[in-house]
């Protein structure tokens, strides 16, 4: 019979072996030999293998695997009406990392599977989620499952379509997904969650730390700009007459570069770009590109925004261009629990490391569960700060270290 946890307890380690075991096998679900980047984008082949070989390991864990309405993937650990859930994402960037959202979920599961193994029987119910499309490579639009479970997904987001067209909805349909009422995929029985994540940036390397406590998560804001002129003949049009939306753009996107080169904690990307008619002998007509603007503070984000769109109008004007502009995604920054960071901070002491806070830059699922329950998350130190790339690294011992302090952590909340 499952014992239950202990108030004095022995210190118990996890199996690092069999975690960066699993870390190396699903990282070849997608992989490209050519580059060593991985291509593992939500509702396709490559997706429902890496979800088949999760489901595995969180059965091999000792948990009760399910699938909610929109995909999202639940390993079960336990009884109780109360959850303590461990989660991130198993979907990449194009041509992205090995540990990205992979590693949060395989390192929670290999915290239910030492507690399965040490017969501890939590006094809450524990959960570990793989959350459905958290990059939003495919749709543009990221946090899908952690919306729905929050209950801040909509119908009309579910009409984002890929570059052939296909909705959201349609790709959870050809998953055999059943989405409405998206309210059957909201939860209000959360009483902590936790997020395990490479910090993606190269605060903790220069701290010379493994691992550290993150107290704030950045606000995302997804645009996709359009920008208008005409397609003409490239040798018979002269270049004072030309209306070149390429041009345009590209000035747009260098004046976007210079708005933000003038703040401090702000940042700005133009990461996608579509030419049309894309032509070697025809100017651009049309030309499409997404801005990823990001900051802690969500007043900063809607100045900036206003501040990009009206230059990026004057732009237009001056080049006799026309301009359009939609709001992909708006998310909200998210504070971290007070009580969770004292208790990770406690965890990284009994490891002998010197505890440490810092704000992710980067979006996570933790931001829309935010909404719903208390959050944490540790980071561990990322080489040279490299993510969404191939180079992308954490090391072994780093990793071993973060998932016995995230072990620990989950251990006590337990209790």
């Amino acid at each position: 019979m499952p014992l239950p946890i202990p108030n004095e307890r022995v210190i118990v380690m996890i199996n690092g072996d069999r975690l960066l075991q699993h870390l190396q096998d699903l990282s070849q679900i997608g992989r490209n030999e050519a580059t060593g980047g991985i291509n593992r984008f939500s509702f396709t082949p490559e997706e429902k293998q890496a979800i088949e070989l999760v489901t595995t390991y969180m059965e091999q864990a000792g948990m009760r695997v399910t699938v909610d309405a929109v995909g999202n993937l639940i390993g079960t650990y336990g009884e109780g009406n109360e959850t303590i859930m461990l989660g991130s994402h198993i979907d990449t960037v194009p041509e992205g990392g090995k540990y990205d959202g992979a590693l949060g979920v395989l390192a929670a599961i290999e915290v239910v599977h030492t507690m399965h193994e040490q017969q501890l029987l939590p006094s809450k119910k524990i959960q570990v989620v793989a959350f459905k499309d958290e990059e939003g490579t495919r749709f543009g639009f990221g946090l899908l499952g952690s919306s729905a479970m929050a209950g801040l997904l909509t119908e009309e987001q579910l009409q984002h379509k890929d570059e052939v067209g296909i909705s959201i909805e349609e790709a959870m349909k050809e998953f055999n997904l059943t989405p409405y009422p998206l309210i059957n995929a909201q939860r209000n029985d959360i009483t902590a969650y936790l997020e395990m994540h490479i910090e993606q940036g190269k605060v903790l390397e220069n701290e010379d730390l493994p691992v550290g406590v993150v107290t704030g998560i950045a606000a995302p804001l997804w645009l996709e700009v359009t920008v208008t002129g005409v397609s003409e003949h490239a040798g018979a049009t002269p270049m004072p007459l030309r209306q070149d939306a390429l041009t345009a753009a590209s000035e747009m996107i260098l004046t976007i570069e210079q708005l933000l080169n003038d703040t401090t904690e702000s940042v700005a990307t133009v990461g996608k770009l579509t030419v049309s008619p894309n032509g070697t002998n025809v100017i651009p007509g049309k030309v499409t590109f997404s801005i990823d603007l990001r900051d802690i503070d969500e007043n900063k984000v809607s100045t900036l925004e206003a501040a990009i769109l009206q230059q990026l109008q004057l732009i237009a004007k001056r080049r006799h261009v026309t301009l359009t502009s939609k709001v992909l995604q708006r998310i909200k920054p998210a504070k971290t629990n007070t009580a969770l960071q004292q208790q990770l901070a406690t965890s990284i002491e009994k490891q002998g490391i010197r505890p440490y806070s810092l704000i992710s830059g980067a979006g996570h699922d933790a931001m829309n569960i935010a909404e719903i329950a208390p959050i944490g998350m540790l980071f561990v130190r990322s080489k040279d700060g490299i993510s969404h790339n191939p180079l992308e690294y954490s090391s072994d011992e780093d990793i071993i270290v973060a998932t016995n302090i995230f072990y620990d952590t989950v251990v006590e909340l337990a209790r």
